[in-house]
């Protein structure tokens, strides 16, 4: 259904994933009238827990664990560690490996470095030799990758060093330096996360990027679940005069007319749509070319009980890549890549209710899970990962009670963004970091006046982080308003200017 009556606001944001919801925060604490249209009948976005399957049972929607929740630079200014209480698992994320002793072979990742390091064996100082200037100089890190590609760096040495990582882990040689398995699973399982090939350059920053912020701050659980988020964001929204309209789809921009800025956290495709043709042909044709990547199947479980992990550690791991050692991992990628469905495919999981007793009733426990498909996909992989949970977990099977698939084709449905499957809105390669969705300074600027783009198939690109909304609502202001970036913090006023983050 469109939306009947015209906005009258200063500012419209269309759809309210984490990145809308950061524009709207941002401009409606400059002390802008902002009206938020979300067409699903509940906000959030990527950011939704729903009761899935039983009553009392609740499931993420979309995004589980949130590395950038506490390190995003808009989520710090935004004091979201006040509004929303957090689990962080001393053991960020995991790696199972297969043992023939039967008493369990993982790599560990905990919180502090130098645990990790020592847990690794022979591997470990060459993994912390990797890591280190990452983890000690996180805010360079974090300025380098979460704004747009094409500029100078604040920290050129981090810049660096972050490089001459990337290049060891991304290219044929990222073996060089280790001579077991723990080590280099780890690397990949975190690698993994950005859905393309393996090695390669755009994997292996993503990866050392998580992997660093899993040493220097963890891999936070909301509690409550991720909706937590949304609803920080929203309460604080509506607090500063916000108004937001839930089941009413914006169908064309000429519904927002009267208002002099909208931001729209939606894919290129239903940008070019809501259009109608205002754009310019070089424009357009980018947004035509933009690439999205290969898609997920999300398999939703209910247990009677924790998952039997071979290696008992592991059920203290917020995060646990399945999938076997490194070159497995790969091997499932690359088959992805090419267009097919691994028997053993590259698996995320977390089981939240281990943390927070909010999410299942005594006794119970919700078990989060997905795995990497070609885009589009109809096949239900329930079966394929519930095989590789029981490979490293036996008797897996006796504690599931129900299960939920939804295959990649199932996501797009459920949200438009998702184009194919791919949840990360956009292939992440060297082309598609550059390219997001067009090859600009400022890449949330849009031909048509007053119109700026705000979803993840902006920068930084996909993850909860808010920055996408951020940055294009920092431009509106100053393009559209004059007006400065407002202080986001939880006891301050509307408008009070602020180091931009």
């Amino acid at each position: 259904m469109g939306v009947k009556e015209r906005s009258t606001a200063d500012a419209a944001v269309v759809g309210s994933g984490p990145n809308g919801l950061a524009a709207a925060v941002t401009l409606a604490r400059a002390g802008l009238s902002v009206e938020l249209f979300e067409a699903a009948e509940e906000i959030g976005g990527g950011t939704q827990t729903r009761e899935e399957i039983l009553p009392g049972h609740f499931h993420d929607v979309c995004s589980a664990v949130h590395p950038m929740a506490v390190a995003s630079p808009f989520f710090q200014a935004f004091e979201l560690s006040q509004r929303v209480d957090f689990f962080t698992p001393d053991i960020s994320f995991a790696t199972p490996l297969d043992s023939p002793a039967g008493s369990g072979h993982s790599a560990l990742a905990y919180r502090s470095l130098d645990r990790t390091v020592a847990d690794l064996g022979i591997d470990g100082a060459a993994y912390g030799k990797l890591l280190r200037p990452l983890v000690e100089h996180l805010d360079g890190l974090l300025d380098l990758s979460l704004n747009q590609l094409i500029r100078v760096p604040k920290d050129p040495s981090t810049a660096a060093a972050f490089a001459a990582a990337t290049l060891r882990q991304g290219t044929g040689f990222w073996n060089v330096g280790f001579r077991e398995d723990l080590a280099p699973a780890l690397l990949t399982g975190a690698a993994a996360h950005a859905n393309t090939q393996q090695p390669s350059l755009t994997s292996a920053g993503a990866g050392l990027m998580l992997a660093a912020l899993g040493h220097a701050a963890g891999w936070p659980i909301p509690q409550g679940g991720s909706a937590s988020i949304a609803q920080a964001m929203a309460q604080d929204f509506r607090a500063h005069g916000g108004v937001i309209h839930a089941g009413r789809r914006v169908e064309s921009l000429s519904e927002l007319s009267h208002t002099r800025a909208v931001l729209l956290d939606v894919a290129p495709p239903a940008f070019a749509k809501m259009a109608d043709g205002r754009l310019d042909a070089k424009y357009e044709r980018q947004l035509e070319i933009f690439r999205f990547g290969n898609g997920a199947c999300k398999v939703d479980f209910i247990l009677n009980g924790p998952v039997p992990w071979q290696d008992s550690r592991l059920a203290n791991a917020g995060t646990v890549h399945v999938g076997g050692t490194r070159a497995q991992m790969a091997a499932a990628e690359n088959e992805i890549a090419r267009g097919k469905h691994p028997a053993q495919p590259y698996v995320l999981i977390s089981q939240p209710s281990t943390f927070d007793s909010t999410r299942a009733p005594e006794g119970s426990h919700v078990l989060w899970s997905y795995c990497h498909v070609p885009a589009g996909s109809t096949v239900d992989m329930t079966e394929v990962i519930t095989a590789q949970i029981e490979r490293f977990a036996p008797g897996f099977r006796d504690v599931v009670v129900h299960s939920k698939v939804r295959t990649a084709a199932g996501l797009q449905a459920h949200n438009s963004n998702y184009v194919g499957g791919d949840f990360g809105a956009g292939l992440m390669d060297l082309r598609g970091l550059i390219q997001r969705p067009v090859i600009s300074l400022v890449p949330w600027r849009t031909p048509l006046a007053g119109v700026y783009l705000c979803s993840a198939s902006t920068p930084p690109g996909p993850g909860v982080t808010g920055m996408p909304g951020f940055h294009a609502a920092k431009y509106a202001l100053k393009d559209i308003f004059g007006l400065e970036v407002p202080n986001l913090a939880t006891n301050s006023g509307s408008a009070q200017p602020c180091d931009q983050p």
